[in-house]
C-alpha cells in the first residue's frame, strides 16, 4: 500500500476532503471540517491516525512502527510508520476507526448534514 491507496481509500467516505494547510507533503483528510487523517510524505512516509486512547496504548505495544501521534495529542493519535511491517487490512482499519471516532465527535447537526453526501 502506498499514501495514494490512502488518498483514495479516504476520499471515498463521506464527508471527506482532502486539504493542505501544512503545505504539499503534509495532506489533511478531514471530515465535515474535522481532521480524521494526517499524512507525512516527506521520508519517512507516515499516518497519523485518531484511536480509541486504550486502544492507541496496545497498538503501540504490539507494533514497533506505531507510536504516540506526532505532533498530536498523544493520548488520542498515533502515527504510523509505512515501513511494511503492518498489514494493509490492518491500516485501512484503523483508518475507518479514525473516521468513526471523529463522526461520532460530531454535533448533531453535522452528523445529520454528513448523512446527505453522497
Amino acid at each position: 500500500m502506498d499514501i495514494e491507496d490512502i488518498r483514495k481509500h479516504c476520499l471515498k467516505k463521506k464527508g471527506v476532503f482532502e486539504e493542505l494547510p501544512f503545505g504539499v507533503d503534509t495532506p489533511v483528510y478531514k471530515v465535515m471540517g474535522k481532521m480524521f487523517l494526517l499524512a507525512s510524505l516527506s521520508y519517512p512516509i507516515s499516518i497519523n491516525l485518531k484511536c480509541d486512547p486504550e486502544n492507541a496504548i496496545e497498538l503501540r505495544e504490539r507494533y514497533t512502527s506505531v507510536t504516540p501521534g506526532y505532533h498530536m495529542n498523544k493520548t488520542h493519535w498515533n502515527t504510523i510508520l509505512f515501513d511494511g511491517s503492518i498489514p494493509d487490512k490492518e491500516i485501512l482499519k484503523w483508518i475507518d476507526e479514525s473516521y468513526d471516532l471523529v463522526v461520532k465527535g460530531l454535533k448533531k447537526s453535522d452528523r445529520i448534514k454528513l448523512q446527505d453526501f453522497s
